[in-house]
């Protein structure tokens, strides 16, 4: 059977599939698809046969996607917005989008900046839905260059061929201390080595934080000596707070917890430059090429919504 056959045989099944991977429940999705029951539990049964995976697990009268069907939704959600977009196109509505967009982003940002810019977006484009995913930078550049993420928000920005970057901004990050400690009434500012004899808590090895905090110190004169290690910035924080090390942390997008005192440092310059990543030679949605120009083209600045202590 050639690629032109296989196409014209799963495409009326791919929309009954969408529907049932969304509601992962048969009966919710024969409902909302106006078709039988049975009619449908065939169907789904017919495509996985010819894609030869299985696409769900059954758990009783639940389903549950499968890694292959993850990927399959994904794809097939992409495709359905495309031909509704070109459907639009033709009758005169192309500003109606309708889709779902896969987000990566760091987990820094997901307190203030993600769903501020969300928000925002939602307000032009209302029919859009998101998958969001937090996590490491190395998981997100992966993420993006499977094809699990359409889009990331990360730093720092890679310098690889296969993806594109484009920077929105600049995030300070301030040295937290413990309320009460010897450095703590250094508001003014202070040179990183001035912490140099001190305990860290720092981030794990592959979040893009630990990187550039090591090469930050390095620049220093020292290398930090870590007693704790974690993934969570708000994790982290409570660690200095309770008195277990110092660390090098975004800023506050509220008032710091009791406990913790951030400070400006002066030498070296502790800021990150955060970016949207895509693949490059990867065809986009275009409910996700709307949010890259949305974000590319806002004037508001990336970080205006954080207060700074």
């Amino acid at each position: 059977m050639d690629e032109t056959t296989v196409l014209a045989a799963l495409a009326p099944r791919l929309r009954w599939f969408a529907a049932v991977g969304r509601a992962e429940h048969m009966t919710r999705a024969a409902d909302e698809l106006g078709v039988p029951q049975s009619t449908l539990s065939r169907g789904i049964a017919r495509l996985e046969e010819e894609l030869g995976v299985a696409l769900f697990v059954r758990a009783g009268r639940s389903l549950r996607l499968t890694r292959e069907g993850r990927t399959l939704l994904r794809a097939t959600e992409r495709s359905l917005a495309e031909l509704a977009t070109g459907a639009r196109d033709l009758a005169g509505d192309a500003d109606r989008l309708r889709g779902r967009i896969s987000l990566a982003f760091l987990p820094t940002l997901g307190t203030d900046v993600v769903p501020h810019l969300l928000s925002e977006f939602r307000g032009r484009h209302p029919g859009i839905r998101f998958d969001l995913i937090q996590d490491a930078h190395s998981v997100l550049l992966a993420r993006v260059r499977s094809g699990e993420a359409d889009l990331a928000l990360t730093s720092p920005l890679p310098d690889e061929a296969a993806l594109a970057a484009h920077a929105l901004g600049e995030e300070e990050l301030r040295l937290a201390v413990p309320a009460g400690h010897p450095l703590a009434d250094r508001v003014d500012g202070l040179p990183l080595a001035d912490a140099a004899g001190e305990a860290f808590v720092g981030f794990l090895p592959g979040y893009g934080l630990r990187g550039t905090v090591d090469a930050w110190c390095r620049e220093a004169g020292f290398t930090p000596r870590l007693a704790f290690e974690g993934g969570d910035t708000a994790t982290l924080r409570g660690f200095v707070g309770a008195g277990l090390g110092v660390a090098l942390l975004p800023v506050s997008h509220r008032e710091p917890p009791p406990g913790v005192v951030e400070l400006p440092v002066s030498t070296p310059r502790t800021s990150r430059v955060i970016g949207l990543v895509w693949a490059r030679n990867r065809a986009a949605s275009a409910p996700t090429r709307a949010l890259r120009d949305f974000v590319r083209r806002r004037r508001r600045p990336l970080f205006a919504d954080r207060v700074t202590p």
